[in-house]
């Protein structure tokens, strides 16, 4: 009887053993959710996959284009874009970019082993970060917002491009607003240096040309091309020309060369 009733004793020891463990083991799978829960937040302010947040180290602007050399914490890499007024210890956000790798920039006379052009920069702390969003042909107005800069969206400033000799049988990119309403529909030729360049939007690339013609929208000429291009290049554009272009959400061309042939010189 005695070793019936250690056994017994034995058993019963087993049994709250075993019944402690399955409750540590709901306590903690009651826990669970909890956790989870705390790091929702975390999981959301995660960094867009697009998007590359860092410190500048260093920054410069030439020819319309701000230049950053930036710190993200696990690299250093060089960007260019739009000009925009940043400064060295500032954390900014842009997308990220087309690599051009032995990139020489003719208006800084300086090269990169790599550099990317970005289709905005701007600070970490801009409200609702405007020029967070990727642009892409599934969102035209973010798309759109690539395509220029500056007051109505569709010019780039008249950046410092000067001694651009003028195409034979071509026009000067004034000459070609000018002439806009008798040259609708003709191939046109015209000579100018790249001022900006944004890849695959809508499914094509988006070139800003300039010759140091004009003044405002008669300065800036937007072409269309599959051509892969970027600021500083020379570079020859025949293509057809359009004259009042309108793609929506107030992006409205006076005059665009669209699906140009574009060759660097």
């Amino acid at each position: 009887m005695k070793k019936s009733a250690l056994i017994f004793t034995l058993l019963a020891v087993v049994a709250m053993i075993a019944l402690a463990g399955c409750g540590e083991k709901k306590e903690t799978a009651q826990s669970a959710p909890a956790n989870t829960a705390q790091s929702a937040p975390a999981q959301a302010m995660a960094s867009n996959p697009n998007m590359w947040e860092g410190t500048v180290i260093e920054t410069m602007n030439s020819g319309g284009y701000t230049y950053v050399y930036i710190d993200t914490g696990s690299e250093k890499i060089w960007a260019a874009g739009p000009q925009t007024e940043v400064a060295e210890g500032q954390v900014i956000v842009m997308d990220k970019g087309m690599a051009m790798p032995d990139f020489h920039a003719k208006s800084l006379d300086r090269d990169f082993d790599v550099i990317y052009f970005v289709g905005s920069i701007s600070g970490k702390d801009s409200a609702d970060h405007p020029q967070a969003e990727h642009p892409s042909a599934e969102h035209p107005q973010a798309a759109a917002g690539a395509m220029g800069s500056g007051a109505d969206h569709t010019v780039v400033e008249k950046a410092e491009v000067v001694n651009v000799a003028k195409v034979a049988g071509g026009y000067t990119v004034e000459e070609i607003f000018n002439q806009s309403g008798s040259l609708q529909g003709q191939d046109v030729k015209v000579r100018g240096q790249v001022v900006k360049f944004t890849a695959n939007i809508m499914g094509t690339n988006w070139v800003h040309i300039q010759d140091g013609t004009g003044n405002g929208e008669t300065a800036d000429l937007t072409v269309t091309t599959s051509a892969v291009v970027a600021p500083g290049d020379m570079v020859l554009v025949e293509g057809p020309l359009t004259v009042n272009k309108d793609f929506g959400a107030g992006y409205k061309y006076a005059a665009i060369i669209e699906g140009a042939a574009v060759t660097k010189e």
